[in-house]
């Protein structure tokens, strides 16, 4: 990953830009699928693998994860416009679980790569 990759995604967390919504996991997952999967100019043909793999990872954070969602207010319990649930989140076990959320995600988009031959 290089510094610029890692600087535009540090934007998505908290659920874009700290709004609670997509989770900043499910975004990062779904930017390497298309880094793995999308064209790089308008000449090539699309990789329609990156939607199947896009629909199953999602599909898999859900169940897996998420509880049946994606979005981070739902999975980390934080209404990011508050400033002492922000507070909080940052100074207790809400973060650690941030973390957690994050490998187990890497660990399903890992597992979905190996089975497509990634």
């Amino acid at each position: 990953m290089t510094p610029e990759l890692m600087r535009a995604m540090g934007a998505f967390g908290g659920g874009l830009c700290a709004t609670g919504e997509v989770c900043g996991a499910v975004i990062g997952a779904l930017a390497a699928i298309g880094v793995a999967y999308s064209r790089s100019s308008p000449e090539e043909e699309e990789d329609f693998n990156k939607w199947v793999l896009g629909h199953k990872f999602q599909k898999r954070f859900r169940k897996e994860i998420g509880n049946g969602s994606i979005l981070c207010r739902d999975i980390a319990g934080v209404d990011w416009r508050d400033q002492d649930q922000r507070e909080n989140f940052h100074k207790g076990e809400k973060f650690l679980a941030c973390r957690d959320v994050t490998a187990n995600a890497a660990r399903i988009l890992g597992e979905l790569f190996e089975e497509n031959g990634l």
